[in-house]
């Protein structure tokens, strides 16, 4: 599982006029069974998506292609974690250490 936090790197203005090719990117993500959650951080410097794939370079393949990329408006940081323990709804992505 990954944890993939954005930090906004130009002002909110720019971030927010392109804000709806990002929503949409992140919808398209949702539909394929990647993106678990997601949601601004407070104070809203960026936001954090939390994320499943096979491995960390589809994960950055990902990054890369978001409009909030492409636009220059933010960066990623990527982490990756175990997810040994979840809520219940989350059951089928509880992983076990090797």
């Amino acid at each position: 599982m990954f944890v993939m936090e954005l930090e906004y790197t130009a002002p909110i203005e720019a971030v927010d006029a392109v804000l709806e090719a990002h929503r949409a990117w992140l919808d398209e993500h949702y539909e394929k069974g990647i993106f678990l959650a997601s949601g601004r951080k407070n104070p809203r410097d960026g936001g954090v998506i939390l994320a499943v794939a096979p491995d960390r370079a589809r994960i950055e393949e990902l990054a890369a292609t978001d409009p909030f990329v492409g636009a220059g408006v933010c960066v990623y940081r990527i982490t990756e974690f175990v997810a040994t323990k979840t809520a219940p709804a989350l059951e089928q992505y509880r992983e076990t250490l090797d």
